[in-house]
């Protein structure tokens, strides 16, 4: 019988992992016909004979020039929010994190937010809240920590919120 159960979990696990595989796909389609696009669009733009292609800074300059307004050279919204940068000379504020695990910390970071937050953030607050990590990659364990919590849901690379906010703001 518990074999069976974690044969249940085993199987959900492996189907989110396919649904992610199948996001990333798209993504990487979609990144690549825009690249393709831009690409087009700055050869037909840029007079040049078949046997002479542009150099890296004369591409960089015609995206900059075709990206337009609101659009960054990598075709993201430029209203977005920049990501933020880890910290290194972070000072502990408190000791409130200290014997909570990501998921918990994280989850009172979220609520007093109000909004989504990027890992790079969600560590440096934790990091002011006392919390110790123990890996190399503590951003990556962040994220992997709350991909794998249904607590949580991913609304922009790297960014993550609470999926309990959407049922609030739905009713």
């Amino acid at each position: 019988m518990h074999l069976a159960a974690r044969l249940r979990e085993l199987e959900a696990e492996a189907d989110a992992v396919r649904a992610e595989l199948a996001e990333m796909d798209t993504l990487a389609s979609q990144t690549e016909a825009a690249i393709y696009r831009l690409l087009s669009s700055v050869l037909a733009s840029s007079n040049l004979s078949l046997g002479n292609l542009p150099s890296d800074m004369e591409l960089e300059a015609a995206m900059r020039q075709s990206a337009g307004p609101n659009r960054s050279s990598t075709g993201y919204d430029a209203r977005r929010q920049p990501i933020p940068l880890v910290r290194n000379n972070i000072e502990v504020l408190s000791d409130r994190f200290m014997d909570r695990t990501i998921p918990q910390a994280v989850t009172l970071l979220l609520r007093e937010e109000g909004a989504p937050l990027h890992v790079n953030e969600i560590y440096n607050r934790l990091l002011e809240g006392g919390f110790k990590f123990t890996g190399q990659n503590p951003t990556i364990s962040i994220a992997v920590s709350l991909n794998r919590n249904s607590r949580f849901r991913k609304v922009a690379p790297g960014t993550f919120d609470l999926v309990m906010r959407d049922a609030s703001k739905a009713s």
